[in-house]
């Protein structure tokens, strides 16, 4: 009988990011438009889409093995989990998103001291009453369904929001306060799943893929030729993961560099490896880079 890892994918915003990420470590998932099973090419692994607000709670109590959501979903619902991996990406940026306090723009509410009896509108509930609680503040703290942003002034004094760039709090007239918490995306697991043998072991090598997809993007291999006599100023030159490797050619005279460098770079240090020396210079694309 072919054992079976329950797998959560986040629904919603981060769903074609977490399936885009899949496909770059080498598992491809297919979305079906009113399935909430998304088909996987692993027969071994069985998925779930799920909101990643709700992705720890399912996993903390088994009824998941493991699934990916965010540290706020994972401490706003003081969940039990093993966190296998941080994996930073998300919907716009690889950058981490961030919980602020956003009030209007004239409001007179600077600090957290000045929440004292004021109305908080947030998602994260249980995140935002424990922050107040840690600076011995009592406000009304409300969930909201959504459209958090139009609320202040007239339904909240305040609201507790995600944003990435901020550029939804500053087109609804809203002004950054302070951050509540930064918060990246975690692979995590059931305590009973990660230590059964098997499931680990399934764990490790997804998040294994996952990590070197995640580290490829934005880097290029580089492979080129070069003259032993040049070879000191086109090293020079190399901005490399690690030392570049350097292979001997039928011509003593002659060696082969391979490294690996920032896609950005390359405009840049192409025309000056030729200047020193180099030839025979290719770019080639990276899938994956395993340490």
């Amino acid at each position: 009988m072919t054992q079976i890892l329950k797998l959560g994918i986040p629904a919603g915003s981060l769903q074609e990011a977490t399936g885009e990420l899949f496909r770059k470590a080498g598992y491809k998932i297919t979305f079906g438009s009113r399935s909430y099973y998304p088909g996987i090419d692993d027969p071994e692994i069985q998925c779930t889409l799920l909101r990643a607000q709700e992705m720890a709670r399912y996993v903390q109590d088994g009824s998941l093995d493991c699934g990916l959501t965010g540290l706020d979903w994972i401490r706003e619902n003081d969940a039990d989990v093993h966190e296998v991996a941080e994996l930073i990406f998300s919907k716009v940026s690889r950058r981490p998103v961030r919980w602020v306090l956003a009030v209007p723009n004239d409001s007179p509410i600077q600090g957290v001291q000045d929440l004292q009896g004021k109305r908080i509108a947030t998602e994260v509930v249980n995140l935002t009453r424990r922050w107040l609680e840690s600076h011995g503040v009592t406000a009304q703290v409300e969930f909201s369904w959504g459209a958090t942003e139009v609320k202040p002034p007239r339904l909240a004094d305040a609201i507790v929001e995600v944003t990435e760039t901020g550029s939804s709090l500053k087109a609804n007239n809203l002004r950054i306060v302070c951050d509540l918490l930064q918060s990246t995306t975690r692979f995590i697991a059931c305590h009973a799943a990660y230590a059964d043998p098997w499931k680990r072991a399934k764990i490790d090598d997804i998040v294994l893929m996952i990590q070197g997809a995640l580290a490829a993007e934005g880097k290029v291999g580089l492979m080129l030729n070069a003259r032993r006599a040049d070879l000191s100023a086109v090293l020079a030159l190399l901005p490399a993961l690690q030392n570049p490797t350097i292979s001997a050619l039928s011509d003593p005279e002659w060696v082969a560099v391979n490294t690996i460098i920032d896609e950005s770079t390359v405009r840049h240090i192409v025309p000056r490896l030729k200047q020193a020396g180099a030839r025979g210079i290719v770019e080639y694309p990276l899938s994956k880079i395993i340490d």
